[in-house]
């Protein structure tokens, strides 16, 4: 393998003690309420992963798990509940819902300055104009990860493949907001193997294994794969033909312990920093 491997991981450990840090500097610990709602099993690991980060951060975590059988109503009023508190920064409803339930209006309903998510159409519209209250996990961690190991999109051409509202129309603003030139291909571009061949720096988020072969990929580009797949024996896998494309490019993030683990470091981010906003009144 010649790529160098953007260690996510072992960035995040670094991030999460700097945020320990932060939080224990701050006059009240930070909180953060994190909503479950049924019993989805990789909801469930999902929820776990974020006490174990809390827990590292110095962040308090309050878990609220409802029933599958939970109504609209139940879950906004647990909402609204959680805007009120004041020792609560953060909210997180954990997606998918259940069926029968509005995740879009859940989400709206979460206040703004507590939406550590970055979900929330006044926080999209804030990200638009270049006033960002917070970033997006995932794509802020991909833009973390990048200057951590010294590359800079001013000046490259950015090929984003996946235009979903959490990462892909996300991940090209914030590019866009460091003078890259962006692509943002989908399921309609015609020849997507030429697109991504154009790319100085490749991120895929999908969620189709196999997607990037070796051939889509330029020599020396740098290669982010969002996506998180299994393959026939059950490993974790993303877009990336990952042994392929680690022999052409100059850097590749693995699956898993690439952008995952920056994901996670970005919402303890997101929520210190949303404490020491309210704490010290700042807008």
């Amino acid at each position: 393998m010649s790529a160098v491997l953007l260690d996510g991981k072992a960035l995040s450990v670094r991030m999460r003690e700097q945020l320990r840090q932060k939080a224990a500097a701050l006059p009240r610990q930070p909180g953060l309420a994190v909503i479950l709602v049924g019993d989805d099993p990789a909801s469930a690991v999902y929820v776990r992963n974020k006490e174990k980060d809390c827990a590292q951060c110095g962040v308090r975590c309050l878990n609220h798990h409802l029933p599958a059988e939970a109504t609209q109503q139940e879950l906004l009023a647990l909402v609204e509940d959680m805007n009120r508190r004041e020792d609560v920064d953060g909210i997180l409803v954990q997606l998918p819902l259940p069926e029968g339930l509005d995740s879009r209006a859940v989400l709206e309903a979460i206040r703004p300055e507590k939406d550590v998510d970055a979900f929330h159409p006044e926080n999209v519209g804030r990200l638009m104009l270049g006033l960002p209250r917070f970033l997006p996990c995932t794509p802020a961690g991909i833009m973390a990860l990048l200057r951590a190991y010294g590359i800079s999109p001013a000046g490259k051409h950015c090929v984003v493949v996946g235009r979903s509202n959490i990462v892909g129309k996300p991940m090209a603003l914030l590019l866009l907001a460091e003078d890259a030139t962006v692509t943002v291909c989908h399921s309609r571009t015609p020849d997507l193997a030429e697109q991504c061949r154009r790319a100085d720096i490749l991120i895929s988020a999908v969620g189709r294994r196999g997607l990037i072969t070796s051939d889509m990929v330029k020599p020396g580009a740098v290669v982010v794969d969002v996506a998180m797949n299994r393959n026939e024996e059950g490993k974790l896998c993303g877009d990336v033909d990952f042994a392929a494309v680690a022999e052409k490019a100059a850097y590749i993030t693995p699956v898993p312990g690439g952008v995952g683990p920056m994901t996670r470091a970005m919402l303890m981010e997101n929520t210190v920093s949303a404490s020491r906003r309210r704490q010290r009144k700042e807008d």
